[in-house]
């Protein structure tokens, strides 16, 4: 079955240090994936970065910055190379919140067994209880 994905900032951590001002070093996000029924599932996660990693030539003043810009960095952070792509643990976890929802346990208690003469269930041509 297909997703929609729809990413969410919630956050962000900004630092000052010598050679930049407010550079974005961490991120607090949310991907809610909705499934073609409705049914959601959905994966909080942090993304740090190291100013130390910061290009002079690529940086982007902290007012010029905007959402999608942001979500670009995470999603590329997520999903990129082997040893930061976690894209595969996070799919599993949206996808045991959406098995979970659609397969719910419900507990049954005696007086509700089909059978009970509480539940005032009766298969139609069946002798009412006694």
């Amino acid at each position: 079955m297909a997703y929609t994905y729809t990413w969410k900032l919630k956050s962000l951590k900004k630092q000052n240090t010598e050679l930049f001002e407010n550079a974005i070093v961490g991120t607090q996000w949310r991907v809610t994936a909705t499934a073609e029924d409705g049914t959601e599932g959905s994966f909080d996660g942090a993304t740090p970065y190291k100013v130390v990693d910061a290009n002079a030539d690529g940086f982007i003043d902290y007012q010029d910055l905007s959402e999608d810009i942001v979500l670009g960095w995470i999603k590329n952070t997520v999903s990129g190379s082997a040893s930061t792509n976690y894209w595969p643990h996070i799919s599993e976890q949206i996808q045991k919140q959406i098995d979970t929802k659609r397969n719910v346990i419900l507990e049954v208690n005696d007086s509700d067994f089909p059978w009970s003469p509480t539940s005032g269930s009766t298969a139609p041509g069946s002798p009412a209880p006694l």
